[in-house]
């Protein structure tokens, strides 16, 4: 019994450091989290949290693949299903992503990413890589195909699913850096019902070509 409960704990070791890690870098961002604070919020030795990450960089880059990635894999396993209309796509992975926004780790640490990339480039490369291209990407596809199906007006669908991203990341940040002062915060969830009203009118391609 000893026996499998150590194997239990020392499986989910790496999780708990990760999830450590996680609350730590959205508190104090990446330069002001020190690796030992990190191993007591995860009820462990600094020596063994250095038998699973080797350096706080390759925490932080754990903590964006496992945790904030893992959040917005339900919306890429969302539209990569979709086999309805762009209108419903659209709908759905606007409300998802202000829903993740609103309640996962991606605000925090896109806020620690941003407030810190020119001292460490490397980690926004990471986060690039893992979370923004792959997204980016993704919409960029959808609406491809739906402009080749007559759904949606011409234009660079890179472009069009930057456009589809931009408010919601503002909201975010919104809520990240200048709620904590004092301005009135955005519902993100009626800032994502409003915006789709606006995409869906503005990326509708019209039967008689109109602008």
């Amino acid at each position: 019994m000893t026996t499998a409960k150590f194997r239990r704990r020392k499986e989910a070791r790496p999780g708990e450091i990760v999830e450590a890690a996680l609350a730590l870098f959205s508190e104090k961002g990446f330069a002001a989290t020190r690796l030992d604070e990190i191993a007591a919020r995860a009820g462990v030795s600094k020596g063994a949290l250095y038998l699973y990450f080797a350096t706080k960089e390759e925490l932080f880059r754990a903590v964006v693949t496992q945790a904030v990635a893992a959040d917005l894999e339900r919306v890429g396993a969302f539209a990569r299903a979709h086999q309805g209309t762009f209108a419903e796509l659209l709908s759905t992975v606007v409300r998802l992503l202000a829903r993740t926004a609103a309640t996962g780790s991606i605000g925090p640490m896109a806020k620690a990413v941003i407030s810190e990339s020119r001292n460490f480039p490397e980690l926004a490369r990471h986060w690039h890589d893992a979370v923004v291209a792959p997204m980016l990407s993704l919409m960029a596809a959808a609406i491809a195909r739906a402009q080749a199906k007559g759904e949606v007006r011409p234009g660079d669908p890179r472009l069009y699913a930057m456009q589809v991203a931009s408010p919601l990341i503002m909201g975010m940040l919104w809520r990240e850096t200048f709620v904590p002062g004092g301005a009135e915060p955005f519902d993100l969830g009626e800032l994502a019902e409003q915006h789709v009203r606006t995409l869906l009118h503005g990326l509708a391609e019209r039967p008689d070509g109109a602008p």
